[in-house]
């Protein structure tokens, strides 16, 4: 019987590549406001507290999508599922655009990030079976790059558009994008490369068959552990900062204490985005060469917590010393992507999927508390300065909303001293003695 050959490198890429666009359209919608906080607050008539809760409706959604993306992925499959995705995020999109209230743009930011939340699961379903186990690090890899490149998009390159043509036209112009993608999504995608007559990567075996019953007991199974609590909170502590400050409040900040405009400002909290992305490869090697998870994620979540406060709250620190603290906070909080696989050792691997999608949701977590708590520490402190209609908030303001990012911080350093090592072995193999 004649054996089918693997997909062609460059088939197996532009399937995958048509994922990874949903993932990068998502990464750009998160951080956007950033670059439109004033066009937002006189549009909508909002203060701080306001904007943080507008920004974080993105978070609500995807937060609660982690679980049901994985069952849906297994269902459905991930073609279905990222075509759904990239449809909901246009609609959620134009109604952004089209939003006269913010109610309704709350309820816009809620269908784009519940539409964002599938695409991570369903790239990661894709590449195990276009490509072949040994890249699979790299692919996933290269999938992090891919979001951080939507959210470095959506700061300089964004506020240019923004300043050209109004958020508006542009969020317009995004909602035709989503459509594209949706739609090539569609017409290219298949789940398995026998669809397309060719071998697939992918073990073969018996499909999973999910009941409430079955995700009750997994759910249960997987929260026994103590690292499962441990780990998804020091990843609350590691991102939350990090979303909080690139993807909404860093922006005004650095504006307001430094006199930067809008476009350099933007260009800092690029900055710690792609280097939280070159951190967390970095840092993956290291803690695969090493043999060790916890001392490499605590090392981390200390150097994060040691930048954070010299970037917040010394007054006109020098710029080159400011850029060089953002590089080492952006590559020392990369570190939490270790928590992946620092829990997936720590269960057993049929429950790899279930717990990824847990420390996902406690890392995307800290971003839902911290953007609108920060917010409303922001009005609380505001001083009654408006300019164009827009709320003025002075250095006070902020350091008194940003204690909330040290306090995660600290959080993230004192909880690593209470996980379980696991040496980069799988559950079943410690249990063996080979992982000892």
């Amino acid at each position: 019987m004649h054996q089918k050959k693997y997909p062609p490198a460059a088939l197996a890429w532009l399937i995958w590549g048509l994922g990874a666009a949903l993932y990068f359209a998502g990464f750009f919608h998160r951080v956007a406001p950033a670059v439109m906080i004033d066009q937002l607050m006189a549009d909508f008539h909002i203060g701080a507290a306001g904007l943080g809760n507008f920004s974080a409706f993105y978070f609500y959604s995807y937060f609660l999508m982690q679980v049901p993306t994985g069952i849906l992925s297994d269902y459905w499959g991930p073609r279905r599922l990222l075509t759904a995705g990239a449809l909901v995020g246009a609609c959620g999109t134009f109604l952004f655009a089209s939003a006269s209230s913010i109610i309704t743009a709350n309820l816009a930011r809620l269908l784009i990030g519940g539409a964002s939340g599938v695409a991570y699961v369903s790239l990661l379903r894709l590449s195990t079976r276009w490509f072949a186990p040994r890249f699979f690090a790299t692919v996933i890899g290269i999938a992090l790059f891919c979001g951080v490149g939507g959210a470095v998009s959506a700061g300089v390159p964004l506020h240019l558009l923004v300043s050209r043509f109004g958020w508006r036209p542009v969020m317009f112009a995004a909602f035709a994008v989503l459509l594209l993608i949706g739609a090539a999504i569609w017409t290219i995608i298949r789940d398995d490369p026998a669809e397309k007559g060719y071998r697939s990567f992918a073990p073969p075996g018996p499909k999973t068959v999910f009941s409430p019953a079955t995700l009750r007991r997994d759910l249960i199974t997987v929260f026994g552990y103590r690292n499962t609590w441990f780990l998804s909170l020091v990843g609350c502590g590691l991102t939350g900062p990090v979303l909080t400050f690139a993807g909404l409040w860093g922006v005004p900040f650095l504006t307001t204490l430094y006199g930067m405009p809008t476009a350099a400002s933007s260009a800092i909290t690029s900055t710690l985005l792609i280097c939280y992305a070159v951190g967390a490869i970095l840092l993956g090697m290291l803690s695969d060469r090493i043999g060790l998870r916890k001392p490499v994620m605590f090392a981390g979540s200390a150097v994060s917590l040691l930048c954070w406060i010299p970037i917040l709250f010394f007054p006109k620190l020098p710029y080159e010393l400011l850029i060089a603290l953002v590089i080492i906070e952006g590559l020392s909080a990369g570190s939490v992507t270790l928590g992946f696989a620092f829990l997936k050792e720590t269960v057993p691997a049929r429950f790899a999927g279930t717990v990824s999608g847990i420390y996902n949701m406690g890392s995307i977590l800290g971003a839902m508390i911290l953007q609108p708590a920060v917010g409303w520490l922001l009005d609380r402190h505001w001083q009654g300065i408006l300019a164009g209609g827009v709320r003025i908030y002075d250095l006070a303001a902020y350091r008194s909303g940003f204690i909330l990012i040290i306090a995660f911080s600290v959080l993230a350093v004192l909880l690593i001293g209470f996980t379980t090592e696991t040496r980069c072995r799988q559950e079943e193999v410690r249990k063996d003695g080979a992982g000892n």
